[in-house]
């Protein structure tokens, strides 16, 4: 197999996964309800800016008409931004021999479809795991957002709707804005046993479906950042609270290498991906440019940029999953 093959190749493993991942993200976005948005847009450089104009509600008084007319102090027409952090990530290297794919009668593209599928899936498992990481920890860095029952005991620190509905509640009057609840396997199972026990009355005579009286999308997702030891935690976000951008910035390689005793093929990616959440900035100064997982789900290192909290990613519950 020549090396002018090889770079062919490379070229389409590249273009494979784009394909691949283009199409989950679809689904995935579909299927989230637009909270968590994985997007193929690019951004240049470590960071995305955002600016908007601040609350005028300080500007509001009431007046008395027959009163004397005093002065009035103004209030400033000012900015705030919302920052996203790029993240930067590697695959590989994957090794095979051509020859192991001919003495089997077979060609390169068997191990395109197969490093290509690999790579799709691990790069959309990345990017979900850390869009949903960075959105726990920055919420749960905000204590008038979570809704935290996991040290009650005797069933008190349980996962139930009405945990849920605290959570919820957090936003208030904009609860409805909240589109989707994000939660692990086990999670999503602990709420279908309540149901199926009837005790916060999820069935009706005539309905043999579990219900959520919430009416929110459930996503379930074996996320890391959703568990913490005997601790379950759901976000509920809102349209676009958690963004992932820049999917598409893949750069690839692929060598054919002489020396040892069998010709060996090595293909490796090197990947980026941005994640910015509704209401928050990444922290620069705290946070740094190109963060490892400890700096992007530490909560300290996304600030809250909105006066109102209900005009942010959304909220989260904590709970015990052993009860």
């Amino acid at each position: 197999m020549a090396l002018d093959n090889m770079v062919i190749y490379n070229e389409q493993i590249r273009l494979r996964t784009i394909e691949l991942l283009g199409q989950d993200l679809e689904k995935f976005n579909a299927a989230s309800g637009g909270t968590i948005v994985l997007d193929m847009g690019r951004w240049m450089g470590n960071y995305s800016r955002e600016s908007f104009f601040d609350t005028l509600a300080g500007a509001q008084r009431r007046v008395n008409r027959n009163g004397a007319n005093g002065s009035a102090s103004a209030t400033d027409l000012s900015e705030s931004e919302l920052v996203g952090v790029k993240v930067a990530g590697g695959f590989g290297p994957v090794q095979f021999e051509p020859a192991q794919l001919t003495w089997l009668s077979d060609d390169p593209e068997t191990a395109i479809d197969v490093i290509s599928q690999g790579f799709a899936d691990a790069l959309l498992a990345d990017q979900l795991n850390t869009v949903v990481g960075c959105a726990v920890a920055a919420i749960e860095n905000v204590p008038a957002l979570v809704n935290d029952v996991s040290a009650l005991t005797s069933g008190a620190g349980a996962l139930t709707q009405i945990v849920l509905n605290g959570s919820h509640a957090k936003f208030g009057d904009r609860s409805m804005a909240l589109r989707a609840d994000v939660m692990t396997g086990a999670a999503y199972h602990k709420l279908v046993e309540k149901g199926l026990e009837n005790g916060e009355r999820l069935f009706v005579s005539s309905n043999v479906l579990v219900q959520s009286i919430l009416g929110k999308i459930f996503v379930v997702s074996d996320i890391p950042a959703l568990t913490d030891g005997n601790d379950t935690k759901v976000v509920s976000l809102v349209a676009s609270g958690a963004i992932c951008d820049n999917a598409s910035d893949i750069v690839t390689n692929m060598e054919t290498n002489n020396g040892g005793t069998r010709i060996a093929t090595t293909w490796q990616a090197d990947y980026s991906f941005g994640v910015k959440l509704k209401g928050y900035a990444w922290d620069i100064a705290n946070g740094g440019s190109s963060p490892d997982d400890t700096a992007l789900f530490t909560g300290s290192n996304w600030d809250i940029v909105m006066s109102d909290n209900k005009h942010t990613a959304g909220t989260l519950a904590i709970a015990d999953i052993t009860q």
